[in-house]
């Protein structure tokens, strides 16, 4: 039987139970001060990552900003 997947930033990842997004954040080394985050296309505020639980199938993007002049 094959681990439990989702999709971070298009790339299949394991979705082991009980992993939250800042625990997927952690995991996979993205700098969670300095991310955006949105799950199934939905915005998940900073505040909200340690409890967003994270399902089989999910899509998770991360994005920073970008500044420019």
């Amino acid at each position: 039987m094959s681990e439990p997947t989702l999709w971070l930033n298009q790339t299949s990842v394991a979705c082991p139970p009980g992993l939250t997004l800042s625990d997927l954040l952690h995991r996979e080394g993205l700098p969670s001060e300095r991310v955006a985050t949105a799950v199934n296309a939905r915005h998940v505020p900073r505040e909200a990552r340690e409890t967003t639980l994270l399902n089989p199938g999910d899509t998770v993007l991360t994005f920073e900003a970008i500044v420019g002049g």
